[in-house]
């Protein structure tokens, strides 16, 4: 069965633009068409093997930008938020944004207009919290709570601190009985493990001609995805 569905000439497609890195409209069409079926088992079958494809793919394509900007970096990372979402992998899904989350934090200083706001992080503890991942929420938590400290006591105060708080009250109060279980626990330092496998590599690739080539790539294919996505991040990183 797996051997149709890899020789299905959608998936062939499919593979080779993200191979090719046209990481744009086209090819989440094209990833839209090979999910419509109404065959639950062949679907099943098709997701799986299109997240294990896609997970060898995002190792690769993350030391091929090691030395790319971080416009670069974040626009990749939100075409493979996307791909992950449609495919329905959410445990990478859910890693990817929290990396670029903290990437943008990592560099906000250098780009203000990257700083991750405490709704932001609000949003994805809520997210985190609904997918199965309360210590990775509770993280989220704890940076929300640090973002809403820097606005009160900045100029950046806001209309919405009132919601804001009312939202990490809530999200305190969601969270208060699962911070001693050990389950929880368990399952978040799998999740980090698993999540590690998906982060931005430390240490550059070694073969650079193929890093040269991959640089070209990208930019190439970013290009053709839609540059607004960068300037409206802060909106499109939250989304479902």
């Amino acid at each position: 069965m797996l051997g149709e569905i890899s020789a299905s000439p959608r998936i062939s497609l499919f593979r080779a633009r993200i191979r090719s890195r046209s990481f744009d409209d086209d090819t989440l069409r094209v990833l839209d068409s090979i999910l419509v079926s109404n065959d639950v088992n062949l679907l099943i079958g098709i997701r799986s093997a299109l997240t294990e494809f896609m997970r060898d793919e995002a190792m690769l394509v993350f030391r091929e930008i090691m030395e790319e900007s971080v416009e670069i970096k974040l626009l990749c990372a939100d075409f493979l938020i996307t791909v992950f979402a449609i495919i329905g992998d959410v445990e990478s899904c859910m890693a990817l944004r929290y990396e670029a989350l903290i990437m943008r934090e990592e560099n906000m200083v250098a780009f203000p207009g990257l700083k991750v706001s405490c709704d932001e992080w609000a949003t994805f503890a809520e997210h985190s919290l609904e997918h199965g991942f309360p210590d990775i929420a509770n993280q989220a938590y704890a940076k929300a709570i640090l973002e809403s400290s820097k606005a009160k006591n900045g100029v950046n105060t806001k209309m919405d601190d009132k919601f804001n708080d009312k939202r990490i009250q809530e999200l305190n109060t969601t969270l208060q009985p699962k911070r001693n279980s050990g389950s929880v626990q368990a399952q978040a330092a799998a999740y980090l493990k698993r999540k590690n496998a998906v982060k931005w590599p430390c240490q550059p690739p070694s073969n650079t001609s193929a890093q040269d080539l991959g640089s070209s790539q990208f930019r190439n294919g970013l290009r053709k995805y839609n540059m607004r996505r960068f300037k409206e991040y802060r909106l499109q990183i939250n989304t479902d």
